[in-house]
């Protein structure tokens, strides 16, 4: 099966710009690419940061484009979004019984676990005890591989900015999931607005990109201001099986050429490769 890994929409009303881009038009791309590419998707799943600062004009802008998808859409929240403005225009997402904003549905192969680290009052991520005896009952009443969503990762990556507003309960979170750390088969996150892929502590995750600005590579250990660019927005593909979790990126909104790498049958592979040209492409 496949499904969509969307985050950090960043949806601002008015049709405005953020950081020189357009956050409600660049979701309105990507939902045209899920429709167009991806219409087969089982679902899709947006790990938080819906919109920039919260507000109710956002959460319309950003409903506009995201109710246009054939396929199931399960919302999650990070630290920009706001609950009130949210609960309105979406009264009807899954809640826990305190009402926090994570639940859990099934694929035909794992159960997904999605998760709230929204802590009020700062960026940084938090998972209260209160979060965490809900997680521990969903982790021990079934036994089917897990797939967990979140907005904040619990570890760092190596950009001081983000790492000082990554998850705050890390250890007692992983206290939880470690017993069951076997069947935990991938861990999805957003927040960190990079492709980023790797292993922490035997948990397998990946980050996407966001769909707006993104935050730059620097591992300088003395930057404490986010730094961020205008690389390609972009959302993830994922294939998912019994054997395997595979997550692709799909840089949507690419301009780059795209060409077969083989020659047409008959003609000179070699020739075809050294002599093709592509119209207003200038090399490095």
């Amino acid at each position: 099966m496949k499904f969509i890994h969307l985050t950090d929409t960043h949806v601002i009303g008015g049709d405005r710009l953020l950081y020189g881009a357009n956050p409600a038009r660049r979701l309105a791309r990507a939902v045209d690419s899920i429709i167009a590419d991806h219409g087969d998707a089982a679902f899709v799943i947006v790990t938080g940061d819906m919109t920039h600062w919260g507000d109710a004009d956002a959460y319309a802008a950003f409903a506009h484009e995201i109710r246009r998808l054939p396929m199931s859409v399960h919302l999650m929240v990070g630290n920009h979004d706001d609950s009130a403005p949210f609960t309105q225009t979406f009264p009807d997402a899954a809640r826990d019984t305190a009402g926090f904003v994570q639940f859990t549905f099934n694929t035909p192969h794992h159960r997904a676990i999605c998760l709230d680290t929204k802590m009020p009052g700062t960026h940084a991520g938090g998972y209260c005890e209160t979060r965490l005896a809900w997680l521990k009952q969903q982790l021990e009443q079934s036994q089917e591989p897990v797939l967990l969503f979140m907005h904040h990762p619990p570890f760092a990556v190596g950009i001081k900015a983000m790492d000082n507003i990554m998850m705050q309960d890390a250890e007692a979170f992983h206290d939880v999931i470690a017993p069951h750390k076997h069947r935990i088969q991938h861990l999805f996150f957003g927040h960190v607005h990079r492709a980023i892929f790797g292993n922490w502590r035997g948990v397998s995750f990946s980050c996407m990109r966001g769909l707006n600005h993104q935050v730059a590579l620097n591992l300088n250990p003395e930057t404490t201001n986010v730094p961020g660019d205008l690389a390609q927005p972009a959302y993830g593909v994922v294939l998912l099986s019994e054997d395997f979790v595979v997550a692709h990126m799909c840089e949507f909104a690419a301009t780059s050429p795209r060409f077969l790498l083989g020659a047409p049958e008959g003609e000179d592979n070699t020739a075809y490769q050294l002599d093709m040209r592509h119209e207003g492409f200038t090399d490095l």
